[in-house]
């Protein structure tokens, strides 16, 4: 089953900060906007343990428990096993894991093997407070590992994680497994592999205004001519397409700064926002099915729909496309 046939509309919500994403929210702001997503239609929702150590799912299982089951999709991811164990003062968590240390304070360890898959689901059904899951991500195979260790943890995963949910997948358990990264390189690994193939992926960060260059070069090509979907994750460049001043979840660069402000003139100029040309172009390629921003309040939530929705003059992209602030082989709305 594609992921077309699987995700409900083009826009999810991804609920990365709900695991308390750079500053710990409170727990009735989380429920609110969880809330409001359901209120306003959003029926995809993306989580993952390692989203402050099982809090986002925690947190939105809370929610999703209340609700029709059959009237929603879920997904979720493997790769991190959140413990039992709770570990005190400074913690180790990995190159993303700092912007989550206001999360639940317990161990996690990263491994992708076939034992740690299984509990690592039957752990996020008990979460998320549900009997099933609908889409399963390998999360972030390439993130804490470089040079042969990336290649020896995504072996791992090929004879781990991958056998498992495929198997899940021909059993009727899932309806659909793929990889969670934001890195290319293992998303193009595995759709080079003579194996059971995913039915799409989940690419974090790398097909943004901002950064999809490397996107463009060799993986959506791939994954077009295999028709293998898309979902966006991070549309808004960890939010410094969104107002923030973070990329790459980290504080971000002057020369990251200074092309957000040519563009935010270009917008200006066009009387649209940064938020609707965001998530339209990261919707324009033919891979892409859907895009999940995350959010941490109400008010997010109406903002990414009404963006979602606005009507940008094909000017505007033609406008883009003449100042270099996208790549050539791009595709734009419009046909721009």
């Amino acid at each position: 089953m594609s992921l077309k046939e699987i995700l409900p509309g083009r826009l999810g919500f991804g609920t990365a900060p709900l695991g308390n994403m750079f500053r710990a929210i409170p727990d009735e702001e989380a429920r609110a906007t969880v809330e409001a997503a359901w209120d306003q239609g959003i029926r995809y929702f993306d989580t993952a343990p390692f989203y402050g150590a099982g809090l986002s799912e925690q947190r939105l299982g809370e929610v999703l428990s209340t609700k029709p089951r059959d009237e929603f999709v879920v997904s979720t991811k493997v790769g991190r096993v959140i413990l039992d164990e709770v570990e005190e003062g400074a913690r180790d968590l990995g190159e993303k894991g700092g912007i989550f240390e206001h999360g639940n304070p317990n161990k996690i360890v990263h491994e992708w093997t076939a034992e740690a898959t299984e509990r690592s689901i039957e752990d996020s059904l008990k979460r998320l407070g549900t009997d099933r899951l609908d889409i399963v991500w390998v999360h972030d195979i390439a993130q804490d590992f470089h040079g042969d260790a990336w290649l020896q943890k995504f072996e791992e995963a090929r004879t781990g994680a991958f056998r498992v949910l495929s198997r899940l997948r021909d059993e009727g358990v899932i309806k659909a497994w793929g990889l969670g990264v934001n890195k290319t390189e293992p998303i193009e690994l595995t759709l080079a592999l003579d194996e059971p193939q995913p039915d799409g992926f989940l690419l974090a960060g790398r097909y943004t205004l901002l950064d999809h260059e490397h996107a463009l070069q060799r993986l959506l090509p791939m994954a077009q001519e295999q028709g293998v979907g898309m979902v966006v994750g991070g549309p808004y460049s960890s939010g410094i397409l969104a107002g923030g001043a973070h990329f790459e979840y980290q504080q971000a660069p002057q020369e990251i700064v200074a092309k957000v402000n040519r563009l935010k003139e270009l917008t200006a100029k066009h009387g649209i926002s940064i938020k609707a040309a965001a998530l339209q172009f990261s919707l324009a390629h033919p891979v892409a099915d859907a895009v999940v921003p995350g959010a941490t309040k109400p008010s997010r939530i109406a903002e990414d729909i009404a963006a979602l929705g606005e009507k940008i003059p094909a000017a505007f992209w033609q406008d883009l496309r003449a100042a270099n602030l996208v790549s050539p082989a791009a595709p734009l709305p419009n046909g721009a």
